[in-house]
């Protein structure tokens, strides 16, 4: 087996966009011009595959889709965990989710510094709008995490214009009381679409009522899915119509939101990016969530990509990610080699801003914004997962090759090559013995560093 340095070299081309761009980067320290704005933009469980752009067959995401035109749209990009909160914890703090004893849904991020802070120490209006599930709901307050104003709210499944249309619009007005600042601006766009439950209204649904839906236009792996759409009772064109719709009304308020940024002329200093916290949720039935043709609808699509929310398969932790950065970023590019994560957020915009030095000292990402503006290069670091459970199985990437390595007795490592097999449906482990050994080392101590234990909220009692 080649070393993993001589693995990971590759030939490194710029264009001489990138190079501008780059250059650029570098000069925001000095430079009379303010660093650019950030509008963050996060759907909530989209599949990979949920959008036109990313290969959906029947998906209608005209403004989704201009935005991938207009910059670069990635295929390889993680998340840094498969529910809400782990996704948002290592994007706000830089440090992988399992790292914190206590969940941070519950108890916040502790002392550790967040991205929002270091850009507000650094002069940047921040603003969030939308699901929090970062901390208590009595951290989601003006102030905290170095967010200036904060605006939680939730969405409304029967509102013909998309339901996250109100806080989108808050959004935008926020926006309009922004224009002629010069201060830079970092905005979280927090979205509901498409967590459970769906249920899109008549004129949304309706827009999809001609499909022609063939189960055949989809891959292997939503099939299971479909199969218990129908033993539930469901109709799977019906339940793909609204699944779709609730897709089409988060489509909608991109639109209106991207109309805003040209009306305001905020566009060329402005980097917009959309993405989502994980992959597409399962059929839920029962329990909390309780009625049953609202979980028939959750047909959330991850393409070729096994698993999804929930799982620490390509399904689960593969994501759609757009970014557009006029004159930075070049229009239209489709990049299917670059891997980048979430766990990247905090050293990328701070590098961006020009802040790299305000970093923590332990950051479990990368600097990636070169990858952003075109670099081919690989990563330098390997990614890890792992629920917050003591035995809950650890997972990493690294180059080619996916590790999932159970710590349960009797249980055995899974070990995929990606590039031959994203679908992860060869397991290697008996073949490759060589790689499982050299990873197997590399995740057993990458899980030491991780508590043993972890705190689980108290119940409220009544």
């Amino acid at each position: 087996m080649p070393s993993k340095k001589v693995a990971w070299i590759q030939p490194i081309r710029l264009s001489l966009l990138t190079l501008l761009a780059l250059m650029s980067l570098g000069s925001h320290a000095n430079a009379a011009d303010r660093p650019p704005n950030i509008v963050f933009i996060f759907a909530d469980d989209l599949g990979f595959a949920d959008l036109a752009c990313y290969g959906h067959p029947y998906a209608k995401t005209p403004n989704i889709d201009k935005l991938a035109t207009e910059g670069a749209r990635f295929t390889q990009a993680y998340v840094t965990g498969t529910t809400c909160n782990p996704s948002r914890t290592g994007l706000m703090t830089g440090l992988y989710p399992a790292r914190y004893q206590k969940y941070a849904a519950n108890y916040g991020f502790g002392d550790r510094v967040t991205i929002t802070e270091l850009l507000n120490d650094a002069g940047y209006h921040t603003a969030h709008f939308g699901k929090w599930h970062i901390g208590p709901k009595e951290t989601a307050v003006h102030g905290h995490y170095g967010i200036d104003k904060v605006e939680v709210m939730g969405g409304s499944t029967k509102d013909p214009q998309g339901r996250d249309a109100r806080l989108f619009s808050s959004a935008e007005k926020h926006l309009r009381s922004l224009a002629g600042s010069d201060q830079p601006f970092y905005l979280n766009i927090w979205a509901h679409s498409t967590h459970f439950a769906v249920s899109s209204p008549p004129e949304r649904a309706d827009l999809f009522k001609n499909i022609a839906f063939n189960r055949g236009d989809f891959s292997p792996a939503i099939q299971d899915k479909f199969d218990l759409c129908e033993e539930i009772g469901g109709e799977l064109k019906h339940c793909m119509k609204q699944y779709l719709g609730d897709v089409y009304g988060l489509d909608q308020c991109v639109g209106r939101l991207m109309k805003t940024l040209d009306e305001l002329k905020l566009r060329e200093n402005t980097i917009v990016i959309f993405s989502s916290d994980h992959g597409p949720a399962p059929i839920l039935i029962g329990g909390k969530y309780g009625r049953r043709e609202h979980a028939e609808n959750m047909l959330g699509y991850a393409g070729i990509y096994r698993g999804g929310k929930h799982t620490h398969y390509e399904g689960g932790l593969r994501v759609p990610f757009i970014i557009r950065w006029p004159d930075k970023v070049e229009p239209g590019r489709l990049d299917e080699d670059s891997v980048i994560n979430f766990i990247d957020w905090m050293p990328t915009l701070a590098s961006i801003a020009g802040i790299a030095d305000k970093l923590p000292d332990q950051l479990d990402g990368e600097d990636v914004s070169d990858i952003w503006l075109g670099v081919d290069r690989q990563r330098n670091k390997a990614m890890y997962w792992r629920a917050s459970l003591g035995n809950g199985t650890p997972v990493m990437r690294e180059g080619k090759w996916k590790l999932h390595l159970p710590v349960r007795p009797g249980a055995k490592p899974e070990l995929y090559d990606l590039e031959a097999d994203p679908a992860e449906t060869v397991n290697l482990a008996n073949t490759q013995t060589d790689v499982l050994k050299d990873l197997s080392i590399e995740l057993r101590a990458w899980a030491d560093e991780l508590p043993g234990s972890y705190d689980k909220p108290e119940r409220k009692t009544k």
